[in-house]
């Protein structure tokens, strides 16, 4: 897996879970873990590359490639499923010598960090949801033409402008390096054995139960774009309503790509959530008096 050394998604590598596994690692201070979405051609980097320097500032900020994607080792006959990426994730804290990270994860990612959190609830601090999978929901067309992506530059703009709510941040420059990415040696062969047709049962198989989601001790920040075509904005209320210590944040005239169309003020939104936790430890949830949820 030779890149040119200038290659900016190229970092540091360590093997993970017995992967050897591309990550970006910057900053100081308590852990927070990166995870990414499942788009195609993606890698941490590209996920994370406007978010990494704000939280650099105040945290040790680690963005692995999971396997599958990046440049990241893809195992012969390796079996891509909730429980590969999950063990992947933990061996990646493992072979950082991590006890205890804040988790955020976008997409996909999301899905990782909410079912790392309920397997493994001491080795979370914190949890930030964006944009997230993870809770049963109806296949969106915009996610089932993700997942059956079928390169072509053509192909991947139009990818894009499902993606982004403001169609300035997409231009065929951008659509070109995306689309490179996605072609580069066994990255199509890996993504395409991810996701076949039919879509929605890797959908349901990426969500985790509803009991244990509400059992999540963890303080939980929900982030989602009001005008997302890719995950619908309605997981983000099931999680805000599910996970009872959580924060929920919708960011209007905004897509899938929060972190990319509002950097700035996503950066900081989730730099202070995360900078509240100096003293969080997960604990047992606080008794609630039974209620009626109106949005049930």
């Amino acid at each position: 897996m030779t890149q040119p050394p200038s290659n900016p998604e190229i970092g540091r590598n360590v093997v993970a879970a017995g992967i050897r596994t591309n990550y970006h690692d910057v900053g100081q201070g308590f852990p927070v873990l990166l995870i990414h979405g499942s788009g195609p051609g993606v890698s941490a980097w590209a996920n994370w590359r406007l978010t990494m320097p704000h939280l650099a500032a105040r945290a040790r900020v680690l963005a692995p490639d999971m396997v599958g994607f990046g440049f990241t080792e893809r195992p012969v006959g390796i079996n891509y499923n909730l429980d590969t990426w999950v063990g992947h994730a933990l061996g990646f804290l493992d072979a950082m010598g991590i006890e205890k990270a804040d988790l955020v994860g976008n997409s996909f990612g999301g899905a990782l960090s909410l079912a790392l959190a309920i397997r493994h609830p001491r080795r979370v601090r914190r949890l930030v949801l964006m944009g997230a999978a993870g809770v049963p929901f109806t296949l969106t067309p915009g996610l089932d033409a993700v997942w059956g992506y079928e390169p072509s530059v053509q192909a991947m703009r139009r990818l894009l402008d499902i993606f982004a709510y403001d169609r300035r941040l997409v231009n065929d420059e951008l659509a070109e390096l995306r689309y490179r990415a996605s072609v580069q040696p066994g990255v199509q062969e890996a993504f395409a054995a991810m996701f076949p047709a039919p879509r929605q049962r890797w959908v349901d198989a990426l969500a985790s139960p509803e009991a244990e989601i509400r059992a999540l001790p963890h303080e939980t920040l929900v982030i989602h774009g009001r005008e997302d075509q890719v995950i619908p904005l309605s997981n983000a209320l099931t999680l805000s309503r599910w996970i009872h210590r959580s924060q929920l944040h919708v960011f209007g005239r905004c897509g899938h790509w929060t972190q990319i169309e509002h950097a700035d003020r996503f950066s900081r939104l989730v730099g202070d959530f995360l900078a509240e936790a100096a003293s969080d430890e997960p604990r047992p949830l606080d008794p609630v008096e039974p209620r009626m949820d109106p949005l049930t």
